[in-house]
Parts: structure tokens; C-alpha cells; sequence
């Protein structure tokens, strides 16, 4: 009985020894698996950096001096990034000073939400210069490059903006065509303007040109996209204009979204050589992880209330009624979850210098004026002698010496 008993107890303790090394040794295949998990992850990160950083070498990259930038004493958007985009007018890829930029776009993304709003300034915009001159908004570009146009918009604007990124004509031209085109409703009067200008934007681009023949939605090539965003021919002039060049942006963005690896590595290959852009490798990867979340919100003009005129040898320009309270309508729309915003002391001598060099001053009661301005165009007929804005069209103006 007793070695019935003693043989019984051996067993139980192999059976339990046994256990106890069946439980180790699949703790340690979970660790090895864990370990395993992490260092493909951890490979897999890695990967993705040297991709990116092969990849990184194909921008033209331009470094700003911080200090260089010019931001106005109390200015700062709390929980937004807001960055200047600009389309050069290049037909060599000449990305710096000596370009025009014609288009000129303020973009905000909220840092929580990933909305980006965006704001299309008027190239001939009446704004001041780095030498304190008035003149349109695109000679900033061309003067003295990107940190002039971004202390431009930021002097103007109470903006906070560091980092910009400029695309020419063939850029977006090649990235279209690489998304395979984007549908666009054509109207009538934009047929006849497309055809007559898609001939240069294809030879820009080294690309053909596939000319249309009528109105309607259609499934446009890059070349085709590109001159549609360029036409300012037609009744809207540069307002309208800027409204293509917003929805060709929309579009694009829809595409790229959920547009496939393979692609987004054919458009780096193809386009980023032809983009400049102040962002770090850093700033990049950060951007490119969060892709996916960020969401297309609401787009403008700006100036919002605006009329346009003439001045001495600037020619044509784009005066804003009252710089200091469209100012603080294009914060209220790019910045919504911002606390209550008050212009500068530099804003609002601006507002002062526009109103003094050209006459223009914002009436007392803007949608009491916009509506009789409206009314009166209707009864009158006379287009010749409105704006596209409804306001009457300031010519002549001169400054005083």
C-alpha cells in the first residue's frame, strides 16, 4: 500500500513537473513570437523611413531661416498648421524668385479634426510688400521668391505660416495623368476657352493635346484639367478662375486618397523632382502617416467683399472693401474653433494705407450696399461698368505725391 502510495505521488509530481515545462516552454514561444511581431514592426518602420528618405532627395528643397520669417506681434493659430501653396507659372520648372506665382493658396488643417480649409488669395490682390509698396499679391512671389510671398500673406493676413510648397504647369499636369484624370463639368462658355489655351499647356508638359467639343461632365486629361483651372476669360474673370483651381484641388485630393501604392510611388518618382517645399523629412513623414484622416472642408476667395480697379503702373488690381474686415472674415473661415480674433496693429494700418491710396472704403452697412449695388445692376443692364462682385469698378486711381 505504501509503495502503491509513494508511486502514485511520483507520478502526480512527473505529470505536474511535465505541466509546469509545457507552460514554459510556450511562454517562451509567445515571447519569441512577440519578439518576432515587434522586430518586423520595428523593420517594417525602418523600411518605410529609408523609403521615404530615398524619395526625399527628389524635392527641391529650399531651407528658410526662421528668423527671416515675419509673423506680427501677438499672432499665433493655436491648434492649426497653416501652410502657403503656390502654382508657379514656370514653363522650365524655375521654382524661385523671377515666377509668378498665379496661384495662391492659404490651406489650414486642424490639428484634431485633420479638416483642411482653403483660401484662395486674388493674384492681383492691392497688398503690401516686403518694402512697404503696394502692389498685387503675386509680385511677392516674383520678387523675392517663396520666404517673400509667405511674409507677404503673413504681414497682410495675421498668419503664422513657415512652410509653403509650389508645383509649375507640368506637375500637375503629370499627376492627373497618373490618377488617371479627374471628371469635370464643363460649361458652355469654358469649351471655347479650354481649346484655345489647351495647346500651350500641352507642349509645356511635353504632353498632346486633346481638344473638346462640347459642354457637359467629362473625364479630363491633365493637360485638360490644367488649362480649365487656368481660364479667367470668362464673365468672373480671376474670381471664377480661382473657384476652378479649389475643385481641381478637391478632386485630386479624392483621388490620391485611395489611390493605390504603386501610384503614389510613380507620382513621387515623376512629380516631387518638379515640387518645391520648405517641410523637413521629418514634417513629411508625419504628414504622410496621418494621410488617410485628413478631410476636405470648405474653400473661398479671398478677398471676400471686394471691387476692382486700377493704380498708377500696377494696372488692374483687386481692392478689398475694407482689408481689416475681410481679414477678420478669412480667420472666422479658416479658423473656426479659434478664439475671438482681433487684427494687428500692422493689419489694420494696412487697411488704413489701402483705403488712402485708392479712395475705396467699406460702406456702413456691406449687405445693405451689395444688395442695391445687385438691384441697381438689374435695372441698369449695364454689365460694362460693374464688377463681377457687384460693385461698381474703381478705375483710374492714382497715387498722390
Amino acid at each position: 500500500m505504501g509503495l502503491f502510495m509513494a508511486r502514485k505521488k511520483q507520478k502526480q509530481l512527473t505529470a505536474a513537473q511535465a505541466a509546469k515545462a509545457r507552460k514554459k516552454r510556450k511562454s517562451r514561444k509567445k515571447k519569441r513570437i512577440a519578439i518576432l511581431v515587434l522586430e518586423v514592426f520595428i523593420l517594417a518602420l525602418l523600411l518605410g523611413t529609408v523609403y521615404v528618405m530615398a524619395k526625399y532627395n527628389k524635392f527641391q528643397t529650399v531651407t528658410i531661416d526662421k528668423d527671416e520669417i515675419e509673423i506680427n506681434d501677438g499672432v499665433s493659430q493655436e491648434g492649426y498648421m497653416t501652410v502657403a501653396l503656390f502654382g508657379g507659372d514656370s514653363r522650365d520648372g524655375q521654382l524661385e524668385e523671377g515666377t509668378h506665382a498665379d496661384t495662391i493658396i492659404i490651406a489650414s488643417v486642424d490639428n484634431q479634426t485633420k479638416e483642411i480649409r482653403m483660401a484662395s488669395i486674388y493674384r492681383d490682390a492691392f497688398v503690401q510688400q516686403e518694402d512697404r509698396s503696394y502692389h498685387k499679391a503675386n509680385q511677392a512671389y516674383f520678387r523675392g521668391g517663396p520666404k517673400e510671398a509667405i511674409n507677404m500673406l503673413n504681414r497682410n493676413l495675421d498668419l503664422d505660416i513657415e512652410d509653403y510648397a509650389t508645383v509649375d504647369f507640368k506637375a500637375l499636369v503629370d499627376t492627373i495623368d497618373l490618377l488617371g484624370g479627374l471628371d469635370i463639368e464643363i460649361k458652355e462658355e469654358e469649351v471655347q476657352y479650354m481649346n484655345e489655351f489647351l495647346q500651350e499647356t500641352a507642349d509645356v508638359a511635353g504632353t498632346e493635346a486633346n481638344f473638346i467639343s462640347h459642354s457637359g461632365e467629362q473625364h479630363l486629361d491633365g493637360a485638360q484639367a490644367v488649362t480649365y483651372a487656368r481660364i479667367r476669360s470668362t464673365e468672373g474673370g480671376d474670381y471664377t478662375r480661382t473657384e476652378r483651381q479649389r475643385l481641381v484641388i478637391e478632386k485630386l485630393f479624392e483621388k490620391v486618397i485611395h489611390t493605390n501604392l504603386s501610384t503614389i510611388n510613380e507620382i513621387i518618382d515623376t512629380v516631387f523632382p518638379q515640387v518645391s517645399t520648405s517641410f523637413t523629412l521629418a514634417e513629411l513623414i508625419e504628414l504622410a502617416a496621418g494621410m488617410t484622416k485628413y478631410e476636405l472642408g470648405e474653400s473661398a476667395g479671398f478677398p471676400f467683399e471686394k471691387t476692382d480697379g486700377s493704380y498708377q503702373s500696377v494696372g488692374s488690381i483687386v481692392i478689398a472693401l475694407g482689408m481689416e474686415e475681410n481679414v477678420e472674415e478669412l480667420h472666422e473661415f479658416l479658423y473656426p474653433n479659434e478664439e475671438k480674433y482681433y487684427p494687428s496693429k500692422t493689419v489694420s494700418q494696412i487697411s488704413a494705407d489701402i483705403s488712402y491710396l485708392t479712395g475705396v472704403v467699406r460702406p456702413a452697412d456691406m449687405e445693405e450696399y451689395l444688395k442695391s449695388q445687385e438691384a441697381l445692376e438689374e435695372e441698369s443692364g449695364d454689365e460694362e461698368n460693374k464688377s463681377d462682385s457687384g460693385v461698381p469698378i474703381i478705375s483710374g486711381l492714382e497715387e498722390e505725391e
